[in-house]
């Protein structure tokens, strides 16, 4: 007897169906850095617990601009999420299982693409900072991401050149500069995190997972991030009409907005 492959719609052992939630019809989206997690950092005790808790009432889900190997170091596993979207959800899985993909480099050609990483390279090069390590460009899938100190930066490094960049508005300048001069790509410039910012096609940006979850026909989406602001990684779909935004400071808080807001109700 053959065995059936699995679906996208089989739940895992002990893990309820949507229609046999406390809310069968919402969902909850979170960001990672910031949100679910310090940033590269992973989540506490607490928060996974918070999230296990939170599946018994909502679909739950999270939504990086990381790429997802990246993304699993901070929340271990697509196990504990319902959908899980890496790259804004230009990669995408739903109940540990892979959705469609998109490409960055078909979508503005190898020619393109070359002097862009040139131009790139030529700014950061005449860019003065404290101190600069490795991997100043990383090519993901959906988009690529540029760091102008490298994402080979230890934890304190990446924390001192946040303060810097606030302070000198490193990334915002290099951000300005990239539209003015690849204006005639469509693309969008979003600054997440701590060190980088990504580049993607218009539309590619978070709001991108949503494809994925609208066939589900959820009448609530709630989405839960810390760049909400006009630039951030989290705008977008943060401002989607479609979407009940949620600015939070930190992981506690994300539990905290939770707890008012889910699992305290009766």
């Amino acid at each position: 007897m053959s065995v059936p492959l699995p679906t996208t719609n089989t739940f895992p052992a002990g893990v309820l169906p949507f229609e046999q939630r406390k809310f069968p019809k919402t969902i909850c989206m979170f960001d990672v850095d910031g949100t679910l997690s310090l940033a590269r950092q992973e989540a506490t005790p607490e928060m996974f617990a918070t999230l296990k808790k939170l599946r018994e009432y909502t679909a739950v889900a999270f939504v990086g601009g990381s790429d997802l190997s990246k993304i699993l170091e901070q929340v271990r596993s697509l196990s504990l999420f319902d959908y899980g979207f890496a790259e804004n959800g230009l990669v995408a899985y739903k109940l540990e299982q892979p959705l469609a993909a998109a490409s960055f480099i078909k979508h503005v050609g190898e020619e393109e693409y070359k002097k862009m990483v040139n131009w790139i390279l030529r700014y950061l090069s005449d860019v003065d900072i404290p101190i600069k390590r490795g991997t100043f460009i990383e090519f993901r899938n959906g988009m690529i991401n540029v760091s102008p100190i490298g994402r080979n930066a230890s934890i304190q490094e990446r924390i001192d050149f946040e303060k810097y960049d606030k302070e000198h508005g490193i990334r915002a300048e290099m951000v300005t500069r990239m539209e003015q001069e690849f204006v005639h790509l469509g693309l969008t410039f979003a600054i997440g995190g701590q060190i980088s910012f990504d580049i993607f096609p218009q539309g590619w940006d978070k709001t991108y997972s949503l494809k994925h979850v609208e066939p589900e026909g959820f009448d609530t989406i709630h989405f839960f991030g810390d760049k909400t602001f006009t630039g951030g990684n989290d705008y977008e779909i943060f401002s989607d009409p479609r979407v009940t935004g949620h600015t939070v400071t930190s992981p506690e808080d994300t539990m905290r907005q939770l707890d008012e807001l889910f699992l305290t109700v009766a």
